[in-house]
């Protein structure tokens, strides 16, 4: 039986790896749902959403040199517009993207606390007194005992 790419068929999970878990379908072939395709949320380790002998509901979603992808979340029927990631909560602050006032954050108001000259003036002001007094704290320190080597 040919598995036909993007047909949603029945499987049983026959392994699990780190990466993923093999799934024996219709006709004797195997293919895997990679790590990735197991579930819409983060997966850790296979083994807490998939066992050996689970019965699953796959997605075909290519097949090359006898190689077939599998997917879990992607045969799962969601409601017409509603993503994977439906779930998050919108983030603050960024409902109107698209123009319109983004209160005191729009980029024309940006106003630095200081120029970039006052930042540069006091970094090599305090660079060139840490350098003084690493000067002062290593120049008693040399020669020492001995005299000179030779």
């Amino acid at each position: 039986m040919s598995i036909e790419i993007g047909s949603k068929v029945q499987g049983k999970v026959t392994g699990i790896t780190n990466f993923g878990a093999f799934v024996e379908l219709p006709g004797g072939t195997t293919g895997l749902v990679h790590i990735s395709e197991v579930a819409d949320s983060y997966v850790k380790d296979v083994n807490e959403h998939l066992k050996v002998g689970d019965e699953v509901t796959v997605k075909v979603l290519s097949e090359k040199e006898g190689k077939i992808a599998l997917s879990i979340k992607k045969a799962v029927d969601r409601p017409e517009g509603q993503s994977s990631y439906s779930q998050r909560p919108p983030r603050q602050g960024r409902d109107d993207r698209r123009g319109g006032s983004r209160d005191f954050r729009s980029k024309g108001n940006f106003k630095p606390k200081e120029s970039f000259e006052d930042k540069m003036a006091k970094f090599l002001k305090s660079s060139e007194e840490n350098i003084s007094s690493l000067k002062r704290n290593t120049e008693g320190k040399r020669g020492g005992r001995g005299g000179r080597r030779g």
